[in-house]
């Protein structure tokens, strides 16, 4: 059939239409500020995103107190001293200048530390430096926390600051001090150095050409991978809607739509055929729908929350209503786009609309009172310095974004990699996952803003301040059962934060927790070696039980949690029907392209 020119479903009007409005005009509550919005965005080029004032502050808050605490300065320099003995004592025992029978460490790293996991880091002098390091690093740690008057938030960002710079002058950073390197360059004659400058020369000329890593070129997207057979049925200014083939000759009558976060591209989630989760649930019966977003410009500076939920979620359910209708929907949102998901879901509830079957979130918060290491860097000083470097632009680059994430655990993102690639002259081969995370997206000036202001600053969400279409919503309206994911090494949403959407809801409540981190915990195929999970279910109007509880209380299960949560949507549907069409022409939404459509190749 003959597509139609135009689309019902793409005749849309966005809030703010940012092609209807004057990019340049700085907004009239900062009329007469212009010059230091333009300062601001300069001194981010030096800066990252990160503010020298809020830095400032946190460190004045801290010093100044630690200038009074006299109590506290003590304790820092006895300390110090009974470090400095047992230094002394060790190190004359490791040289042999004093006998001892047995000898005992000073200090242990870390078991998340493995910068000095190395056989080699036990002998002499390499155990000095290790050792001195740690007695240094840990000092250090004791120096910037537990000082009485400092906010918690100055605190954290002292902390974080200090080890940023130690993780910067480990031993384990330079060819001198580090054993594995000194050995390499002896076996290879220095060939390893010659091999890290070919790399670092190859990476900065990738950096400075906006080209991604060496090796994400297997990893083509519609090629490689997001390579699950589909059609985009829809499209708007800020969505494309994947719709996914059947495999099975029937389906299960509810249908699965995927909000994943717009922060970075859909196709974590339609990976490689071994580790897609679409494959996955497609291959079991399930209808699936997925919202895939576009990478915004800076003609989309003014996109608000607003617009990702009338252009996003909204008019998601709005089509599949209209390919399948009379079916209720299993909706599921990932990171942002389950806070997102939430938002909506709270609002339809709230106007007594029942269109969601069941809502299921994959490491999503609701409350960002305790949101993670990511609050290093929220506060209203880094704010406003933030909507001034995105002013600039329209919008903020993902790759700061992915350089913040980056920081939170610089020792196993940044400086191993400095020592794998650069000094060891290695390459780690790239994975499907890996290439994904290099695909950054870019976030609209209006919609971050509003993101940090309301949700992190203000936790307007869980404080029922929330407004959708100026009416406030509350999250206890929702009546859909939750079948919510966190992962146990997640830095970006801490899994004990997640837990507490229990806390703002009134349903029946299935809590997963399962290893790995925020991706790779939520990418966790059947058969993928060493996955474990707990799980457990309150029903509504159950008592609330505490997160440590919960750990003793839930029951232990190895490998994948997708068969779990199929099962878990399988108890919930009415039954299976007969496959559905690929879009519906006759109601204007036909088959505009193959998956993955348009959006995903954005750059």
């Amino acid at each position: 059939m003959k597509k139609k020119p135009t689309s019902k479903a793409n005749n849309f009007k966005l809030k703010n239409d940012p092609l209807e409005s004057k990019l340049t005009t700085i907004p009239a509550a900062y009329e007469g500020q212009a010059y230091d919005i333009m300062v601001h965005a300069w001194m981010g080029k030096v800066t990252g995103w990160l503010s020298p004032a809020s830095l400032g502050l946190a460190t004045f808050d801290w010093l100044s107190h630690l200038a009074i605490s006299t109590a506290k300065q003590l304790d820092l320099t006895q300390k110090a001293w009974k470090s400095l003995s047992q230094f002394i004592f060790n190190t004359s025992v490791c040289f042999g200048w004093i006998s001892c029978e047995t000898q005992i460490p000073c200090i242990e790293s870390r078991s998340s530390d493995h910068r000095f996991k190395n056989d080699e880091w036990a002998e002499a002098p390499f155990k000095i430096y290790a050792q001195a390091f740690l007695l240094y690093e840990q000092w250090w740690n004791e120096a910037t926390t537990s000082i009485r008057g400092v906010s918690k938030h100055h605190e954290d960002v002292v902390n974080f600051t200090a080890r940023q710079i130690l993780d910067m002058l480990s031993p384990s950073n330079f060819p001198l001090t580090n054993p594995e390197i000194i050995k390499t360059t002896f076996i290879e004659g220095g060939a390893n150095f010659v091999r890290g400058l070919n790399n670092y020369t190859e990476d900065f000329y990738r950096i400075k050409n906006n080209l991604p890593p060496s090796g994400t070129e297997k990893f083509k997207v519609g090629v490689d991978v997001a390579i699950t057979e589909g059609k985009i049925i829809f499209r708007n200014h800020l969505i494309e809607l994947i719709q996914y083939t059947p495999t099975t000759h029937k389906v299960y009558a509810e249908p699965i739509l995927i909000t994943p976060a717009w922060i970075m591209k859909y196709y974590i989630l339609d990976l490689s055929p071994h580790n897609s989760l679409v494959k996955y649930l497609v291959d079991q019966g399930h209808t699936v729908f997925m919202i895939s977003w576009k990478n915004p410009d800076g003609s989309d500076r003014n996109l608000g929350l607003d617009d990702y939920l009338n252009l996003g979620i909204m008019s998601a359910i709005d089509v599949i209503n209209n390919i399948i209708p009379d079916k209720k929907i299993n909706a599921v949102g990932y990171c942002l786009g389950g806070t997102l998901l939430m938002i909506a879901a709270a609002a339809m509830a709230g106007r007594g609309d029942e269109r969601l079957k069941s809502i299921t979130l994959f490491a999503a918060q609701v409350d960002f009172r305790d949101p993670g290491e990511i609050s290093l860097f929220i506060d209203q000083s880094q704010i406003t310095y933030l909507e001034d470097i995105m002013w600039e632009k329209g919008y903020l680059d993902g790759s700061q974004m992915s350089w913040a994430f980056s920081m939170l655990r610089s020792n196993d993102l940044i400086w191993s990699r400095m020592i794998h690639d650069y000094l060891l002259g290695k390459r780690r081969p790239i994975t499907d996952l890996m290439a994904w995370d290099y695909d950054t997206t870019r976030l609209p000036y209006r919609m971050h803003s509003e993101y940090l202001h309301d949700l992190f600053l203000k936790n307007n969400l869980v404080q029922g301040r929330y407004e959708v279409n100026k009416k406030r919503i509350a999250l206890s309206d929702i009546k859909a059962p939750l079948f919510v994911v966190s992962t146990i090494k997640d830095h970006v949403s801490p899994w004990r934060s997640v837990y507490k959407i229990q806390l703002f809801t009134n349903t029946d409540f299935t809590f997963v927790l399962t290893s790995g981190g925020h991706n790779a915990g939520i990418v966790s195929e059947p058969g993928h070696r060493g996955r474990y999970y707990q799980m457990d279910t309150r029903k509504a109007g159950d008592k609330h039980i505490g997160s440590n509880a919960w750990l003793e209380k839930a029951s232990h299960y190895k490998g994948s949690w997708w068969p779990a949560w199929d099962k878990w949507l399988v108890n919930l549907s009415d039954g299976q029907m007969a496959r559905p069409h690929m879009g519906n022409s006759k109601k204007d939404f036909g088959v505009i392209c193959d998956a993955p459509g348009t959006y995903v190749l954005q750059k």
